[in-house]
């Protein structure tokens, strides 16, 4: 793969790219956010240090996610649980905290392109996904050429997912946007409205779950 490697600290760039190499992986490295957004498109995985110079890697990991859907594992000595899940919201695949092993680092790599990339957010209101298709500005939905019919909600859940395909949402963001109700956030409402999602579609991996994170759209389940 080509690999982007976005990381200021010159030794842990000189490590980390003599072990991709040796695994015959074409390592590219920016040690800026500015350069990283530049060099982007010839990107086959990008790792993503927060710590950069110009910009903080959270806004550079936004600003990535609306261009590219390109595999990102986010590197970085920040522990905190709330960067976490900010780095998973933001579009993040995975997140390993430094120090860390190499070893660690190329499985997860590893994982991320078993589970296969995301989908771009659509140019236009169709966003496709394997065999389903979501028509957003007609409300119409379609699983291998044939039309599915959601409830409006379904729809509306299904529909904040997909037009930001890489993008997590959480639980209460989801209710705030549908329902308008953040008190509902104990209620099944959501799930029962996503379990309707999966089962009409007979997709169960369309509406991916990030256990203690949120929603996003999956692909695992389409071919």
């Amino acid at each position: 793969m080509h690999v982007l490697l976005v990381e200021d600290d010159d030794r842990l760039a000189a490590a980390l790219t003599s072990a991709l190499d040796r695994l015959g992986h074409q390592v590219v490295r920016a040690g800026r956010a500015d350069d990283a957004l530049r060099l982007k498109d010839g990107a086959d995985f990008v790792l993503l240090d927060l710590g950069l110079p110009d910009m903080d890697g959270l806004e550079a990991l936004r600003r990535l996610r609306r261009a590219s859907a390109v595999p990102v594992i986010v590197v970085t000595a920040r522990a905190a649980e709330r960067d976490v899940l900010r780095s998973l919201r933001g579009g993040a695949d995975d997140y390993l905290v430094k120090p860390f092993r190499t070893a660690e680092l190329i499985a997860r790599m590893e994982a991320v392109v078993r589970r296969g990339t995301r989908p771009l957010t659509a140019a236009g209101p169709v966003v496709a996904v394997g065999g389903v298709r979501i028509d957003l500005a007609t409300r119409q939905l379609e699983v291998d050429g044939h039309p599915v019919a959601l409830t409006r909600r379904e729809f509306d859940v299904l529909a904040l997912l997909a037009r930001e395909p890489g993008v997590v949402r959480s639980r209460e963001e989801i209710l705030d946007a549908i329902w308008g109700d953040l008190l509902l956030s104990a209620s099944r409402s959501l799930d029962v409205h996503i379990a309707g999602i999966r089962s009409k579609t007979g997709r169960p991996e369309l509406v991916e779950t990030l256990r203690g994170t949120g929603y996003r759209l999956g692909t695992g389940g389409c071919t």
